[in-house]
Order: C-alpha cells, then structure tokens, then sequence
C-alpha cells in the first residue's frame, strides 16, 4: 500500500517549509552555470545543503570531482528500501540552463531535506545523488561504474518540460569527436603542397546530409565544427568537429556507429587526409518503470495536475537511460512554461528561472518524496518493481 495519506501532506509541509533554501539553490545555479565535468560550484552548494540537513555527503564521490553521494538512514533502522534520489547540475556551454537543471537540482535537494524531516517515519535508507555531465559525457554511467548506485531500489528525477509527462522516451546517444590531419601549405603560393583537413571535414558534413535522407524517423545525427583552420591564406592541416548520433531503437542505434565510422573513412580518403574518431558518453534508451510510474501518477493527480502524455514528436537523450537498464528508475516531466517552447534555447533558459519554473520546483520536490514514501512504506511495491525490471511478471 502506498504512504499514508497525512504522511505525505507533511512531506508536502516539509517541502513549503524549505521554500526559502530550494529556490534560492535554484536561482544561484541557474546564475551560476557551469557545463559538464566543470560543475564545481553546484555540487559544492547541493552537498553543503543536504549535509545541513543531516546526510552523510561524500563530495567529491567516486571518480567525478563534482559527483556528491549524501545518505540518510529511517528513524526506523536501515533494514529497508534503499531509493535513490537524484540531481543534475550541469548546463549548457554558451547558452547557461537551457535545459532547467538548476530546477533538477533544487528539487532533488528539496526532496531530500523533506525526507530528513521525516526520518522517523521510515525504515530504509535514502541516497542522495549528485549527477554531473548529463549534457555530455553520460556522468551517471560513470556513478554507475563507480559502484555509487549499488544496492539502490529505485532511482527518481524529474525533468522540467513544456508539459506534465508521467512516461520518458529517450533517444540512445553518443558523442563522437572527429580529428582530420593534413599538410598545411601556402594557400595561393602553394596550394598543391597542402592537404586539407577542413575539405574532409566539410565532405563528411555532406555526407552525413546526404545519410540523412535514408535515416527513419526515430534516428538522428547532427554535429559542430570545432576547429577548421587558422588562417585564410594557411591550408588547414588540422580539423575537429563534435557529433552526436542517436535512435530510440537501440538494436539500430548500435549499426549507426559503424557507418559513422565509414562516412569518416571516406571523407578523409578523398581529402587525403588522415582521420581519427572517438566514441564517447553513451546514453541508452529508457526502460520506464510500470510500478514507479503508476505511484507518481498518483502523486501528480492527488496534487491537481493530470499526465498529459509523452510527445513522440519532441524526444531527447539522456543518462536516465542507462541507469533504468540496471534498476527501478522513472524519469517524469513536469511544465515549467507553455506547449512549444524550443528546448536547448533562450527561451528554455530564461523559463527556467520564472516564478512558474520556482512552483514546479517545488512541486518536483514533493512528488519525489511522495513517492519515495510510498516506496518505503510498502516493500512489496519494490519487489514488484523489481519484478518488473526482470521481466517476471
């Protein structure tokens, strides 16, 4: 059975009560931002703040410098569910939060002082993860190599959207970063002397447009130059881009790596160049949890917002993915601003700070520790979704 209706009104209580704290993590983080692996001030500020609120914080945790692992053991003893609850903190390079994890961040850290008020009500244990490198370099993945989510028996995170999602379909995702080397020579002295790293650079851009006319719909390659030469009159020997390819079909997500690969081959073999490509970051598709999902439904409706479904025509990647591969793991959305608002944009940026972004926060907070304690209060609802995750039922 789920948490006790009065239990779950004073997590609702305990949430309001921290008002203050959460929103004002919300508004520094989001002043503050800091891109993937470099989240040093974020980290800081959400370990200081759980710590205050009586978990035991490794920071940094495992091999991530802004990885932060707190936990937190029931007034009741230990000999419970364990569940995890997660943030992410980091932002986008030249745009700031465009994606509004500083409401990701702050509401993890509101609902874990929320569950610390609570303490006495539970037995079990809540883990309190601080997740770097979301936008790239896949950091749970990481966390996940480190042992930091082992023994967990469900992980939560909500993500802001232009809508209330109970379900999450993600895209597999990988970074692929692309050198080509060449000769560099006079651009009008000698022309012939040079071999051009940016013409194999542009060649593998045409390719992949050309790719792109035989990719189905749930497919997706797109990519930046990072460095394509110095001067006009210098033939560039050397030239970098960045590329993410991504499906929602992880059996097909796997072939793209290989054509990828061809389309590099072929554009240095023309440019007579050579190439090199590294593979990083991977995110996976999601495995949504039935049983997790169907508790935040709830939630969500006992607070007077309904699931407007997932939008398959607006999907993104994320992390989340791997971790739902190894264990109970829901990933929900919750509006922070109107139906179409572009995200990765200014707009989602500036959205993420409004007073609307502050009262989904808020809410993200307490539908977390709801959940979590409906989680605690009935073990069977976690050996269900256990089941679930193993195919048994």
């Amino acid at each position: 059975m789920p948490a006790a209706r009065d239990l779950k009104a004073r997590a609702a209580a305990a949430v309001e009560a921290a008002r203050p704290e959460i929103l004002e993590l919300s508004a520094r983080i989001h002043a503050n931002p800091e891109p993937a692996f470099e989240e040093v001030r974020a980290a800081a500020w959400c370990a200081e703040a759980i710590s205050r609120a009586g978990y035991a914080v490794e920071h940094p945790a495992g091999r991530l410098a802004t990885a932060v692992r707190g936990r937190l053991t029931g007034g009741k003893g230990a000999n419970g569910p364990r569940i995890g609850i997660l943030a992410e903190y980091d932002a986008l390079p030249g745009l700031g939060h465009g994606c509004g994890h500083n409401t990701m961040a702050a509401s993890g850290v509101g609902a874990a002082i929320a569950l610390a008020a609570l303490r006495d009500a539970f037995a079990g244990e809540i883990v309190f993860l601080g997740t770097p490198a979301e936008e790239r370099g896949s950091g749970k993945q990481l966390m996940l190599d480190d042992g930091l989510m082992d023994g967990l028996d469900a992980a939560l995170l909500f993500h802001p959207g232009d809508r209330d999602m109970v379900g999450c379909l993600l895209l597999a995702s990988e970074d692929v970063d692309v050198t080509f080397t060449g000769k560099a020579a006079h651009a009008a002295g000698e022309p012939w002397e040079g071999r051009n790293a940016l013409d194999a650079a542009v060649l593998l851009f045409q390719a992949i447009g050309l790719w792109r006319q035989q990719l189905p719909q749930h497919a997706r390659v797109h990519g930046i130059v990072l460095e394509g030469g110095t001067a006009a009159n210098i033939i560039p020997d050397r030239a970098t881009a960045r590329f993410m390819i991504r499906s929602t079909d992880q059996a097909y997500f796997e072939g793209m790596r290989g054509r990828f690969r061809a389309l590099v081959d072929g554009a240095a073999m023309m440019a007579d160049v050579e190439s090199d490509l590294v593979f990083s970051g991977g995110s996976t598709t999601m495995r949504d949890n039935g049983i997790l999902a169907g508790l935040w439904r709830a939630n969500l409706e006992a607070a007077g917002r309904v699931d407007e479904g997932v939008d398959p025509e607006h999907i993104g990647s994320s992390d989340m993915g791997n971790v739902s591969l190894v264990l109970p793991t829901i990933h929900p959305t919750l509006a922070i601003c109107d139906h179409g608002v572009p995200w990765h944009s200014i707009e989602s940026r500036d959205a993420a700070a409004t007073p609307r972004a502050d009262e989904t926060t808020l809410l993200a907070a307490t539908l977390v520790a709801q959940t979590a304690l409906d989680l605690l209060a009935d073990p069977a609802l976690v050996e269900a979704a256990w089941r679930e995750l193993r195919g048994e039922d």
